[in-house]
């Protein structure tokens, strides 16, 4: 009697086995919440670190404070000194000398200095928003290969889960069918599932390889590998941003649109230094002589004083000015057309995280029901109360909703770092 019962005893063991680890599987990542908090930001600024105008931010901050200096200067360049000799020693030499020595000061044109000022403290802000507009384009991409990262990983686990049931299940078949109990039909139908499965388990470890590498390229091969062995990638959601009702009100606060306010400043102020600058900048000469004619005569000296004042050129001047009109209308088209789409970017976000956290809840739900079910169909099938298409079948939905919850979850923290990359803000 025991020993007829063996088998039985031996395939309710397995499947004892295999509950725990699908289940643990499916609801464990409901947990990964409460682990590392600043996980998304600390992969961030490892990516940051790595990137060009990371390195070179400071050296153009120095040359816009230096341009700052420059514009603030009481001369349009630096002075220039002249100093020359004349002799007639190689001709006649009757002792004709002169010496020469002249200063020549850069002036500014009217209004030109002031309208220099303007333009130097306009790209030194412009610089300093840009610098943000570059941080958050490194965390668009960040945020892209972290999520993606975690929907493979997430993926991975369930089809390995998949599969160890899958496998567990068509074990228990064969044993069933060399028994007796069950026909070769039902023996290919299980085989076949867990082809299915394998399968799935293949393309999720492609899928997975292929995130890999994507974070790969942002953080570094050592990083990744030391992310990835120490645990790191498991914060699930980012904090929820508020959004006011009232969206005009994030103008100023959005940096692509303060981006683009200061490219129009700085467009403003190029086209009134272009106005002022109508031709070359004169200059004011001083110049000193010292000379005699013949041998004999005393030297005499003189002070010359005098300005060198260019012609003003039509052409340059309306090329110039052409050219900086031209971008400052193209800043203010730009700058409406950003604000316009932004500001809807920020209200179509702000509705796909409500419509992903109701989602993920139906999506959870559907799974917790599921996986009850199979548990239910479980029991009768080993007692013989179902046939195995009917257990194939209760066993292909509740792998099916259990990987709907997961990556639901997923979308909607993807969701929320969508907003808040829409919003302007950096991995928290």
């Amino acid at each position: 009697m025991f020993r007829e019962k063996m088998p039985l005893w031996r395939n309710f063991s397995v499947w004892m086995l295999c509950i725990p680890s699908i289940f643990w599987s499916i609801f464990a990542y409901a947990d990964d919440v409460k682990l590392n908090k600043n996980e998304l930001k600390s992969l961030y600024e490892i990516a940051w670190e790595r990137q060009p105008e990371s390195k070179s931010y400071q050296f153009r901050v120095d040359a816009a404070l230096a341009k700052q200096k420059i514009a603030s200067s009481f001369l349009a360049s630096p002075a220039s000194i002249e100093i020359a000799q004349k002799t007639d020693r190689a001709n006649s030499n009757q002792g004709a000398s002169e010496t020469i020595a002249g200063l020549g000061i850069p002036l500014w044109l009217w209004g030109e200095r002031a309208n220099s000022i303007g333009l130097a403290d306009a790209e030194y802000k412009r610089l300093l928003s840009q610098y943000l507009l570059i941080q958050l384009k490194v965390a668009a991409e960040v945020r892209d290969a972290y999520w993606s990262y975690k929907r493979s990983n997430v993926e991975l686990d369930l089809a390995n889960g998949r599969f160890q049931n899958a496998k567990a299940l068509s074990f228990d078949v064969e044993k069933r069918f060399r028994a007796g109990d069950l026909s070769r039909a039902d023996l290919h139908q299980a085989n076949g599932a867990l082809a299915n499965a394998e399968a799935s388990l293949a393309e999720a470890q492609a899928n997975f390889i292929n995130a890999e590498q994507k974070v790969r390229s942002l953080l570094g091969v050592g990083m990744v590998e030391k992310s990835i062995k120490t645990g790191l990638l498991n914060q699930l959601a980012e904090p929820i941003p508020k959004v006011p009702d009232n969206l005009s009100s994030l103008d100023f606060n959005l940096p692509v649109v303060a981006a683009l306010l200061d490219q129009l400043e700085v467009a403003k102020k190029a086209v009134s230094l272009a106005k002022a600058q109508t031709r070359s900048t004169p200059e004011l000469q001083l110049l000193t002589t010292r000379g005699r004619d013949v041998y004999g005569v005393p030297f005499q000296q003189s002070i010359t004083l005098g300005i060198r004042i260019p012609f003003g050129s039509d052409s340059r001047y309306q090329n110039k000015l052409a050219t900086t009109t031209a971008e400052m209308v193209e800043a203010e088209s730009q700058l409406a057309l950003e604000r316009e789409r932004a500001l809807s970017n920020i209200e179509s976000s702000a509705l796909l995280v409500k419509t992903a956290r109701l989602k993920a809840d139906s999506s959870e739900k559907r799974a917790v029901l599921a996986n009850e079910t199979r548990s239910f169909f479980e029991k009768s099938f080993r007692f013989g109360e179902t046939d195995l298409p009917t257990r194939l079948r209760i066993e292909l939905e509740a792998s099916d909703a259990s990987r709907q919850a997961a990556v639901a979850k997923i979308n909607y923290a993807v969701a929320i770092s969508n907003l808040r990359q829409a919003l302007g803000l950096l991995p928290e």
